[in-house]
């Protein structure tokens, strides 16, 4: 039985791929859509802030500034979608904008008061997915129009609805997956710790410690995700993110989240042991964080990038490109996160003369479309 006209009309953008027509009001209205979504959900998140709100992050927050940021986004998603349904363009789509810009309004907007609150309750991260999927759309969409890879891959190209699946789950779970990891770091690190070299660590000149977290912890992913893809049993884990047949900025949410948790659990421990600053530790979320988005992105940085002595440093998308095609020369290759120079150290670099592939995912296309198949794929008894 098919939803009613008045749910099916509005949401039929999630089920599509593809350009967006020019001119039609569709592109304006699928950002006045986005905005007022995510108005909402700001709205749930100042009333509710101890249940919908990261204690890491809420510490750091400049409030008054995050209420200026709603209220612009209110008023710019007002303003197309109303601008759309003068013209008559777009109507469902552009008028359902409008009605969540009006639901958030009627919620309380930008003006909803945050009082006291207790700072221990269960949580799930909606504002790190706000934040995330705002400053992340902003930034990496911009880049992938201005130096794109491949110039016909519309933003919504096919399979985005997976991907943004995992996106979702991947933010809201930042609570879970963070206990998770904080609980198995010190049950299986903690007697690793050793003060001395923690010290000396900790008094090494910032750069020089940044430089060495950022080292350290490619030297953990490396052989972390070199395992992934040579014992059979991690594999079935790992293919559901190499399934991705297109590459962009959101290809990299595509993760199970057992790999999830057990890579960031070897990465973090090794760092909890050497007792990394809370600097260092903090440039270093925001470079792996950056990378982990923008070398998955439909991105062509400048040829220089891909010459020596550039290309044996830094990993960039014309790297990374290469570990998740499916072509022979590429099979299980690449697997640095941030230098390039450790699989030329360990013999596991793609040699092309190529800069990018041809073709991305796993040899054979086996594994199911949907968030929920992929995450229950491993346990499946054969493949």
């Amino acid at each position: 039985m098919k939803p009613p006209s008045i749910v099916r009309k509005p949401t039929a953008v999630f089920h599509q791929s593809g350009p967006l027509e020019i001119g039609k009001g569709k592109i304006t209205g699928v950002i006045a859509l986005a905005l007022g979504g995510l108005a909402v959900l700001a709205v749930l998140a100042f009333h509710f802030p101890e249940y919908l709100t990261t204690p890491d992050l809420r510490k750091k927050y400049d409030v008054n500034l995050l209420r200026e940021i709603l209220l612009v986004g209110m008023v710019i998603a007002g303003g197309l979608a109303l601008s759309n349904l003068i013209q008559r363009r777009n109507r469902w789509l552009n008028g359902t904008a409008l009605a969540l810009i009006a639901l958030a309004v009627a919620m309380g907007g930008h003006r909803v008061p945050v009082g006291d609150f207790p700072d221990n309750t269960p949580y799930i991260g909606l504002d790190w997915f706000i934040l995330d999927l705002l400053g992340s759309s902003l930034v990496f969409i911009l880049i992938e129009k201005m130096f794109p890879l491949h110039r016909d891959q519309p933003v919504f190209r096919p399979h985005w609805q997976v991907d943004f699946t995992h996106f979702i789950v991947n933010h809201l779970l930042v609570g879970l997956a963070l206990l998770i990891v904080n609980f198995a770091i010190h049950r299986l690190f903690g007697w690793m710790v050793y003060a001395p070299l923690q010290k000396w660590v900790g008094g090494l000149p910032f750069f020089a410690e940044l430089f060495l977290v950022l080292l350290v912890a490619d030297l953990v992913q490396y052989w972390t995700h070199r395992a992934y893809h040579e014992i059979p049993f991690l594999w079935r884990f790992h293919a559901v993110h190499h399934s991705a047949e297109y590459m962009d900025w959101m290809a990299g949410s595509r993760l199970h989240l057992l790999e999830l948790l057990t890579t960031r659990v070897s990465i973090l421990g090794v760092l909890y042991v050497l007792g990394f600053t809370e600097a260092s530790m903090n440039v270093y979320i925001i470079v792996v964080g950056f990378q982990a988005v923008f070398n998955h992105a439909n991105v062509a940085v400048p040829g220089i990038f891909a010459r020596a002595p550039l290309k044996w440093l830094i990993v960039t998308p014309d790297f990374h490109h290469w570990h998740h095609s499916s072509e022979r020369e590429a099979i299980d290759r690449n697997y640095a996160a941030h230098f390039a120079f450790i699989d030329y150290l360990f013999g596991t670099a793609v040699k092309s003369d190529r800069r990018f592939p041809g073709k991305y995912g796993v040899v054979g296309d086996y594994m199911p479309a949907t968030y929920l198949k992929q995450q229950l794929f491993p346990f499946a008894r054969r493949h």
